[in-house]
């Protein structure tokens, strides 16, 4: 009884989390989907907008000035892996690599120390731990990220379906088609993996102010939980519907359903220090089904007919 009742006392923050991490696994979606480039960046630009949001409240800035720094700060991540990528001609993965590996560098210069407190007593934040349950609803953590999360799917929703936006999708689509109708493709993929680290950023910056502090190490494995929430959103809640805001907000759900998961597995006693391994096992697991079922499958249905059609014959020969 006493597990059930703190699974069901961890929810609220779990579902807080995971809508914070659902908004850096929509920015992951934009160069894992739509752009169709693995980028590694993120295990360092969402330290970087954490770090940025962090050091302006800090030094007297505005909450929304800080959110836009950490935006910003985020989109010029993007731009160094675009740079590395489209300009210098390494290959997207390795150069998400270069940058990140970087970023760890920067934010340490940035933070001024290995991680900055931010009392959420002291500055007046967006969000914060302390707001998850208690509090009137216009202070509560979990209907404030909620609202971050469907504000920008809605941007992003018109954004996609604009000109340009679709010019974007047509790039992750097929590369040589695009660039054959004439479509700037190196620019459309630098600004993708600026919007996206932008995106990833801002959710470092909402993070920060959830958590009460930055840390240089914040962002390590964000890559994988951004895969996992990808994947087990589409998987749960994909299916619902092809249309774009929705497998954006599937995504986000993914987010909150792998911090659910995550809240269960360390209230029901197992060893923590293996989460980050399960994680990697979810997401293998799931990037290998696509594999196995085109692989596999037909061989086992061409089996299948053919033990039919043996069946038929025996049965029409007795006939």
């Amino acid at each position: 009884m006493s597990v059930l009742t703190s699974i069901i006392n961890s929810l609220p923050g779990a579902v807080a989390q995971g809508l914070i991490w659902g908004i850096m696994a929509i920015g992951l979606y934009i160069t894992y989907k739509i752009l169709n480039v693995s980028d590694l960046t993120v295990d360092g630009s969402i330290c970087t907008g954490a770090a940025v949001c962090v050091m302006m409240i800090i030094n007297g800035y505005s909450m929304p000035l800080a959110l836009l720094g950490a935006f910003i700060s985020g989109m010029l991540c993007g731009l160094a892996t675009g740079i590395f990528h489209t300009i210098m001609g390494i290959p997207a993965i390795l150069a998400g690599i270069l940058t990140q590996l970087a970023l760890y560098s920067v934010n340490l210069k940035i933070l001024g120390k290995a991680n900055q407190v931010l009392n959420a007593s002291k500055y007046d934040l967006l969000v914060s731990l302390r707001n998850v349950k208690g509090v009137p609803l216009y202070e509560n953590a979990i209907l404030i990220t909620a609202l971050l999360v469907l504000a920008i799917i809605a941007v992003l929703y018109w954004f996609f379906g604009t000109a340009y936006g679709c010019s974007l999708r047509a790039t992750g689509s097929n590369l040589n088609m695009s660039r054959a109708q004439g479509i700037n493709t190196k620019m459309n993929t630098v600004f993708g993996l600026m919007l996206a680290n932008g995106i990833v950023a801002f959710s470092g910056a909402i993070l920060a102010q959830y958590q009460g502090y930055a840390e240089v190490t914040m962002g390590r494995g964000a890559i994988v939980t951004g895969l996992a929430a990808i994947i087990i959103g589409g998987a749960i809640f994909g299916k619902i519907s092809k249309n774009f805001a929705v497998q954006l907000l599937a995504t986000a759900l993914g987010g909150v359903v792998y911090y659910i998961v995550y809240q269960i597995i360390i209230c029901i006693g197992l060893d923590a220090d293996l989460l980050k391994l399960l994680s990697a096992l979810v997401v293998a697991v799931f990037l290998a089904v696509p594999y196995i079922k085109s692989y596999y499958y037909p061989k086992y249905k061409k089996k299948l007919m053919k033990k039919n059609i043996k069946k038929e014959g025996a049965a029409n020969a007795r006939n």
